[in-house]
């Protein structure tokens, strides 16, 4: 089972930090701190497997990661999961954004979190691999971008009848509007 999924740049700011068991923020701010250190100060030609750090749980656990340019892409999995597939989901994910960004970065992920997390949330759910076909995960990708986009339409429907009431001009047309003489109360016997 994936325990979390973490994005950071070089130095080490997160980009993307989703767990998939509950942590206190401080724990997970020092989870995230913690894998850091232990994947950025690793070679470039040593295997991209290793323990996982005190903070998420010891040598139960893995960290296995993939360096892509500026980012660390990093999954958090217990002893159960296949390195070589985590690799390969990892590889998946990259690719899927790659496609829905065109040549995907940094400030595509501060940005586009909603984007990032709606492509995350087909590959893994509930920190169980979901699905690894990249086409299938993109066709459900881009009918989401559809959906949203009809919402947008309907999003914007209060603003547009606001704008319909003030064209009315209503205190305007309340001033035109010619009203009978009414006889005064003097005149009126009881």
């Amino acid at each position: 089972m994936i325990k979390a999924i973490l994005i950071f740049n070089n130095h080490g700011k997160p980009r993307l930090t989703k767990f998939y068991q509950y942590y206190a923020e401080d724990i997970q701010q020092g989870i995230v701190r913690e894998t850091f250190l232990l994947v950025s100060r690793r070679d470039e030609n040593v295997c991209n497997f290793l323990d996982g750090g005190n903070l998420i749980g010891g040598a139960e656990f893995k960290l296995i990661y993939r360096h892509y340019a500026t980012l660390f892409f990093v999954f958090c999995v217990d002893s159960a999961e296949s390195e070589l597939g985590i690799l390969d989901l990892i590889q998946v994910f990259v690719e899927t954004l790659d496609k829905c960004f065109e040549n995907v970065c940094e400030l595509d992920l501060i940005f586009h979190v909603d984007k990032v997390l709606c492509v995350l949330s087909e590959l893994c759910v509930g920190g169980l691999v979901a699905d690894t076909n990249l086409f299938s995960i993109l066709t459900h990708f881009s009918d989401q971008q559809q959906i949203e986009s009809l919402e947008v339409g309907l999003a914007s429907a209060p603003s547009r009848a606001v704008s319909a009431v003030k064209e009315l001009n209503i205190q305007q047309r309340i001033k035109e509007i010619k009203l009978p003489d009414l006889p005064s109360i003097g005149s009126l016997k009881f």
